[in-house]
């Protein structure tokens, strides 16, 4: 059984497995160097509070995480935030995605926030996927922005409304 839970310092090893995975393998992430654990340390202090960082276990082992960023640095943009999820290569497809946006989103309205945001890469079907099961919807395109593995690559903006209040 998949169990949900905030992520702590131990976990990082696992969840820079993970990333770096994606790095050398996947557009999901427009990183190109893989990363350090001492990069991913400083990474992970900017969580908490406001900014949760979750991970999926499943005996004992982290097989995926997700997490909410600031969208944009600008006071205003403060009720919205941007969503991750990074999902082990060896656990995609088995419920993982789901169950971290479930508890990611569940936190997400609970720390008030008007909308949620997610960046896809195109032609990341799965992810859309995802995302729309929740309610997400197409926003827009932002084209070539990144050029990762000898092509350029365009970036789907997806968003979930969750509050209508300021």
């Amino acid at each position: 059984m998949i169990r949900i839970r905030t992520a702590v310092l131990s976990d990082l090893p696992a969840m820079l497995e993970i990333y770096n995975s994606a790095i050398r393998n996947l557009t999901a992430t427009f990183d190109l160097t893989e990363q350090t654990l001492d990069e991913r340390k400083i990474w992970f202090e900017k969580y908490g509070g406001k900014y949760p960082l979750i991970v999926a276990e499943l005996d004992g082992e982290v097989i995926g995480y997700s997490c909410l960023n600031p969208f944009r640095d600008k006071p205003a943009y403060s009720h919205s935030t941007e969503l991750s999820v990074y999902i082990s290569s060896n656990h995609r497809g088995k419920g993982v995605g789901t169950a971290l946006m479930q508890e990611i989103l569940h936190r997400a309205t609970e720390l008030g926030y008007h909308t949620v945001i997610a960046g896809i890469t195109g032609g990341n079907e799965v992810s859309v996927k995802l995302h729309k099961k929740f309610g997400f919807e197409y926003v827009g395109c932002f084209k070539e922005v990144g050029f990762k593995f000898g092509e350029w690559q365009d970036v789907h903006f997806y968003q979930l409304m969750i509050t209508n209040k300021a």
